[in-house]
Formats: C-alpha cells, structure tokens, sequence
C-alpha cells in the first residue's frame, strides 16, 4: 500500500546540509547578531532600572554636576518624590515602548514587504542607537531630565526597533526552507536571549561607573552593527545567482516536499493540491500580499493572540526579572542582573529543542501546548519564596521557567511565523513573510505592552506573589486560544499513524 503523501517524511536533516552554503552561514549569522544587538539595547534598560530611580529620586543627589542654569531645567534630576512613583514610570515607559513597537510592527512588515529589506534593518539599527544614546548617555551627561522628553525618545525607539524582526524573520525565510525549519529557526531564534545576555554582560560590566555609560556601550555596538548589516546582508539567494527558494527541490521528485509549509491542509489529497496551490498569473516578480489577507490566512488570528498572552509573560520576565531579584531579595543589581541570565539561557535551550521536536512531528500546537502546561508548573513553583535556596537552585528554576515559556515564545516569532508565511495560500504572492511576521508580533506587543503597567499595578498592590498568578492565567490563556490547533494536529498525528500502521 503505498503511503500519501503528506505521510512522506523526508530526511530534514540531509536536505538542509545539501542546499546549505556559505551564503547561508554568513546570512544566519547577520541576521542573529543584528537583532541580538537590538535585544541588548533593551535589556540594558531592563538592567539599570534601580540605577535611574534612585538618580531620579531625591535619594541620589548629584554633587559633582556643574552649576548650569536655569537650576530647575539644568540639574534638577528628582522627577519624582519616591521610588514608588519613579517605579510606576518606568513601567509605563516600558508599555509606551511596547504600545509604539507594535504599532511599528503592523507598519514595518508592510514596508518590509515592499522595500528593500536591508535598508529597513540598517536604518533601524543606527537610528535607535542614535535615539538610545540620546535617552540614557546624553540626557545624564547634561543632566537634562524631563519626563515627555523620555517619553517621546521612548515612543520613536519602539518605532524603529519595530523594523528589526520582521525584516530579519523574512531573510531567513527567503534563505530557509521547511526542511529543518523548526530546528534552525530554533537555534537562530536564539537571538534575542544572546542579546539579552550580551545586554546584561555589557551592563554589569560598566554599571559601575554610571547607568549612562551602559546605554552607551549598546548604542555603540548597535550602531556598528548597523553599518555592517547595511554592507553585508544578502536578502536573498537571487542577489548571488542561486535559485529561489523550492526551486530546485520541484526538479527532484524525492525531495519534491521541501519547501511545503507546516501549515498547509495535510489531509487534502495531492492531486488536488496541484490543481490549488499554483500560481494563477506567469509574473515573476512576486507581489506583496495586503494587511487584511494576510489576517485571513488559517492560523494567523490564533497564533496572534496567542502570542499576546506568551509574549506579555516572556517580555515581563524580560523587563522586570531583574529589578524583583533586586527589589524583592536585596540583591546587588549587577548580581541580579547575572543571574537573570540564566532565563535566556532556558529559553535557547528550549526553543532549540522544542523546533527540533516539531520537525520530528511535523506538528508545531502539540509541542507548544506540552512546554506550555509544564509552564503553568514551573511559574508557581517560582512563585514561591526563593530567599532560602541556594543560587544554584534559583538559577535552575529560572532555567526552567525560560526553557518552557522562551522556548515556545521563539517558535512562535519565528518558525511558526515563518510558516503561517509560507502556506500554499500565498505561493506565487512570496512577499508575505514579513507582513504575517509583523502581524503576530505586532499583536504580541500589544498584549506584551498592556501587562507591564499591569505588572506595576498588581505588584504595587498585591505583591509579586499575585504577579505569577497572573502570568499562570496568561499562560493558560495561551493554551486556550490554540486549542483548535492542537485538537487539529493531534487528530491527523493520530490518522497518519493509523495510515502508516496499515502501509506497513
């Protein structure tokens, strides 16, 4: 009996390593530490949060500043009564990022789609390492502090950080097909947990000579890497002479699957699939697909609001995690900020592992949903008081927590939004990645950028108990709104089993 072929699977590991050249490494690599850079500049916010309280509290008095005048405009740094009120601010500047960055999101996969998907990345790059500098190095270095002013630098820094992942998610996808697109999008998806560690690295190692300094080591290297990008990244294989993507897999029948996207309907017949896939028109030049069709393609609302459930507990442990280790347990910052670490390093892990499962399967919902519920565990056990383990052990549940909500939080940003990219729906219409892509994240953070004032507020109000509460509800959450995908997917792992079963 011969199997269908939806049931074939082939070698993802050999086909990968076959089409894989030196172009492809360089891309990989481009793309990872373009937006690890761009990661590192907001953790470094994350990072020095105590450091710009206190200086922006009566606590801290700045002694050795020149006397500028007009006082008030020049050196009067206390912005806020208490550390409670500076607290909430920072918060909100956290939610106005996130809130501009969303925005950008929906705007930049558009762009993205229809210019030149380097000059969007490098302009990116350099112009929020201009706007950061200006935020944390340049505001101290005059002692220039106001509030609307932050908040407008703040604005305009999620606005052109917004261009970095769709753009970067759309090379790799020009680059990389399905074949071992869980496991490599996996491991580069481990870009944002490296410039989270690069953040922190950075920000320990020079925090003691003044939060200001932070923000310009970041800024720096940001900028630098911009320019690199700008001279160096290849959007895709036909600026080298190499065939498109799924070009040359349609010549050789036994990898004839190559480039077919998870999301496709596996229990449509092949037969038919030939007669609904193709492409209608003989244009070459691929056409962007719009905003709203974008939205209408199966799975793409799902995952969105999944996402804005994951997304606002990974970016809470993101921009909060080390602040409650300092707030909460007394810590030193910079040693807080070294054991946040250890969250990122979970969250490489998992998403490595958990893509390299779902090639295995060739189901993304069922590998989720698992590292979810372990989720669920995990957050209440950190949800309990800490103080009396050993570091080691809080490092280990801190791993645990980023393996099982980091791991499938980056397969969503990125496989799975490759993927959604990538369905039959829009071949022939290929520049689609980077709208779908900002679409997800665009929802993402939304959702991210109203759960940290809710962060504050509950904290503020209940205690950092009821805010891990509050991250197990949004992690259920997440379970919830890709049910239909899991009882889907789990019902054809069942029926091509079943099928195999009576091949053999």
């Amino acid at each position: 009996m011969a199997v269908p072929g939806s049931l074939r699977r082939q070698p993802a590991s050999r086909s990968l390593v076959s089409h894989c050249t030196h172009h492809h490494i360089v891309v990989f690599l481009l793309t990872f530490f373009s937006y690890s850079l761009l990661h590192a500049s907001r953790k470094t916010f994350s990072n020095v949060k105590v450091s710009i309280s206190s200086q922006w509290t009566p606590f801290c008095l700045n002694s050795s500043a020149p006397e500028l005048q007009p006082y008030e405009l020049w050196n009067s740094s206390h912005l806020f009564p208490n550390a409670v009120e500076a607290t909430l601010f920072l918060g909100t500047l956290d939610t106005i990022f996130l809130f501009s960055y969303a925005v950008g999101l929906f705007v930049s996969g558009i762009v993205g789609d229809r210019l030149n998907l380097r000059w969007v990345l490098s302009f990116g790059m350099c112009s929020s390492a201009l706007v950061v500098f200006s935020f944390g190095t340049l505001t101290e270095w005059l002692h220039f502090y106001n509030k609307w002013f932050y908040c407008c630098l703040w604005v305009v820094n999620g606005l052109l950080q917004s261009t970095g992942w769709p753009c970067v998610v759309a090379v790799m996808g020009n680059w990389f097909g399905k074949a071992g697109r869980g496991f490599v999008f996996g491991l580069w998806s481990a870009c944002a947990s490296v410039g989270n560690i690069l953040g922190a690295f950075l920000a320990s190692c020079v925090l003691k000579y003044g939060y200001e300094y932070a923000f310009l080591v970041t800024a720096s290297v940001q900028f630098a890497g911009g320019v690199i990008v700008f001279f160096g990244l290849l959007t895709s294989p036909k600026e080298v002479g190499l065939p498109e993507l799924g070009a040359d897999e349609d010549k050789v029948g036994v990898e004839e699957d190559a480039n077919r996207p998870l999301m496709g309907d596996d229990d449509v017949d092949d037969d038919d699939r030939n007669y609904s896939i193709q492409a209608t028109d003989n244009d070459n030049e691929p056409k962007a697909i719009g905003f709203f069709q974008a939205c209408c393609l199966p799975g793409v609302v799902l995952y969105s609001l999944a996402y804005a459930c994951l997304k606002l507990v990974n970016y809470s442990f993101f921009f909060w995690l080390p602040f409650y280790l300092s707030n909460n347990f007394g810590w030193k910052e910079a040693e807080a900020d070294q054991l946040s670490i250890w969250y990122d390093v979970g969250g490489i892990i998992g998403g490595t592992i958990q893509g390299l499962i779902s090639d295995v399967l060739q189901k993304r919902a069922p590998v989720l949903a698992v590292s979810l519920l372990f989720a669920v565990g995990s957050l209440f056990g950190y949800s309990r008081d800490l103080s009396e383990y050993l570091l080691c052990t809080k490092a280990v549940f801190l791993s645990l927590s980023g393996f099982f909500i980091g791991g499938p939080s980056n397969m969503i940003s990125s496989a799975i939004s490759a993927d959604l990219g990538r369905q039959d729906l829009v071949k022939g219409s290929s520049e689609a990645l980077a709208t779908v892509t900002g679409i997800v994240d665009g929802t993402g953070s939304i959702g991210a950028a109203v759960g940290q004032y809710l962060v504050s507020l509950i904290q503020e109000n209940l205690g950092w108990m009821w805010v891990f509460y509050f991250f197990i509800l949004m992690t259920s959450s997440t379970i919830l709104f890709i049910s239909p995908l899991i009882v889907r997917e789990i019902t054809m792992l069942l029926h091509e089993r079943r099928l195999r079963m009576l091949a053999e």
